[in-house]
């Protein structure tokens, strides 16, 4: 663009590129134009560009005249702007206000701009802040060292934020390619696992297949031989029924003695054959097959379900192998009889405190009636990721998690606790779960609950947890719903 120093800038501009003239020509509507921007111009629509003029072609060829007074001007113009580039000298002392053609040698603060004396003193200007020139431009110069300055230090800090984010960026792709080759890794695996399972039970299904073949096709064969001899013998027969002579017949008969072998010796034997019937059959596999594999894949695949085990101080009562948690009956409201344990089950336990013992199998322990028992995990969780089950069966009230993080369902609504405060979950209506999975990840420190039927994501939970050390949190309701709640173990 023309400097707007150059005297008569703006005629000696190009309305096209806005530029000094470079071999100006001049259309016949009076409006002068770079000899090159006209012409790309007029190669897409013939007018003039500023009033639309159409331009005339002269055998298919426009007809473009030179400017030649206007030519001189441009480049004196040029000329003179290359000699004011060499120089190198300020043009502030050679700017004049274009209203009073007075030298500008004020700086007008309020309104950012050069200005003459006469401007000062005008009412465009009343009450303005004024410095002169070199004033002005020192103290602009100052501020804008500051503002560079502070310009510099944000953009270290963001260029610090920018590398951060592009290691992070870096950190996850190479996240994104070992999740893609675990992932493959592990179903390569399962993959492995089922085609050989897949071609264990085919060979299997072909061996029976073969046996069975071998003793339906040797029962036919005995079949078929002992028809083909009781085919013969009636052809034999029925030729000699043929003849009519009497002589003839009893001759014949006389000299047959295979024939009348054959019927000494026949035996009628069409009962005593049985047909050997299909029983092939892969037994659960025929019908269950799927189910039956998943549960031999579960021996394969791991890492497993944590099996949890769980230690109480409550009116609970924890199973031998300490996988599940019972709640106190209504008749524990004071009492509690404890059989030591010596079997598998719940009824190492007894609560009734109309008994009295006085064998050492069995110990009476006072106790408060509790609205809840709670219960941890003897499994500790420091650092990796973890993931268990708890069937919670037809419990009407439970709590399950982390202490201070976990889920709770009191009969009727679902809410999830951070330790900051709760939240309800599933609003309306929602469907029993009877199966419920948590993802703990110690490292992100994130705490996931699953319906462990369907593995449909519940909710998942952020925080900063208080210990270090955590253990598996299970908090039950002590009412007349006496169904266990039990860690499933896989």
């Amino acid at each position: 663009m023309a400097s707007s120093s150059t005297p008569y800038s703006e005629e000696l501009t190009c309305p096209i590129c806005l530029a000094i003239f470079s071999d100006p020509v001049i259309l016949f509507c009076g409006h002068s134009f770079c000899r090159e921007c006209i012409t790309l111009s007029l190669s897409s629509q013939q007018q003039c560009p500023q009033c639309r003029t159409p331009v005339p072609t002269q055998m298919g060829h426009f007809h473009l005249t030179t400017n030649h007074i206007l030519k001189s001007l441009a480049e004196k113009a040029k000329e003179t702007e290359r000699l004011k580039r060499e120089s190198g000298k300020d043009e502030v002392s050679g700017w004049f206000c274009p209203e009073h053609e007075e030298k500008l040698k004020l700086f007008c603060i309020t309104d950012q701009q050069l200005v003459c004396i006469i401007c000062r003193d005008g009412a465009k200007h009343e009450g303005h802040k004024f410095k002169p020139v070199k004033e002005a431009a020192v103290s602009l110069k100052a501020e804008l060292e500051a503002f560079v300055q502070q310009v510099s230090c944000d953009n270290v800090s963001i260029e610090k934020i920018a590398t951060t984010q592009n290691e992070e960026i870096t950190k996850s792709k190479e996240k994104f390619q070992q999740l893609m080759t675990q992932i493959s890794s592990q179903f390569k695996e399962m993959h492995q696992f089922l085609k050989k399972r897949e071609d264990e039970i085919k060979e299997e299904l072909k061996l029976k297949m073969k046996d069975e073949a071998k003793k339906m096709s040797e029962n036919l064969e005995t079949i078929e031989t002992t028809l083909s001899g009781g085919t013969e013998l009636d052809k034999k027969v029925k030729l000699v029924l043929e003849m009519t002579d009497s002589e003839k017949f009893l001759k014949s008969w006389a000299e047959e003695n295979s024939a009348k072998t054959a019927r000494r010796a026949f035996r009628p034997r069409g009962t005593s054959f049985k047909v050997v019937n299909s029983s092939l059959s892969l037994m659960p596999y025929e019908s269950h097959l799927q189910f039956f594999v998943w549960k031999e894949m579960l021996q394969v695949i791991q890492p497993r379900a944590e099996q949890l085990k769980f230690t109480t101080k409550g009116p609970a009562a924890v199973s031998v192998d300490g996988r599940s948690l019972l709640s106190a009956c209504e008749q524990c409201q004071q009492y509690q009889y404890v059989q030591q344990p010596t079997s598998h089950s719940y009824n190492s336990y007894n609560y009734d405190q109309r008994q009295t013992y006085s064998d050492n199998n069995y110990y009476r322990t006072p106790r408060k009636y509790d609205k809840h028992s709670s219960a941890f995990s003897s499994n500790k969780f420091t650092s990796g990721q973890h993931y268990w089950e708890i069937d919670v069966g037809q419990k009407t009230y439970w709590e399950i998690g982390i202490e201070k993080h976990f889920l709770k369902y009191d009969g009727s609504t679902y809410t999830v606790f951070d330790g900051n405060g709760s939240k309800g979950l599933f609003h309306g209506s929602p469907k029993k779960i009877g199966k419920i999975g948590i993802y703990l990840n110690c490292s992100s420190q994130e705490l996931s609950f699953y319906d462990a039927d369907t593995m449909t994501h519940i909710h998942t939970v952020t925080q900063r947890y208080a210990s270090q050390t955590l253990s598996a949190y299970l908090k039950i309701g002590n009412y007349k719903d006496n169904y266990p709640v039990m860690a499933c173990w896989y």
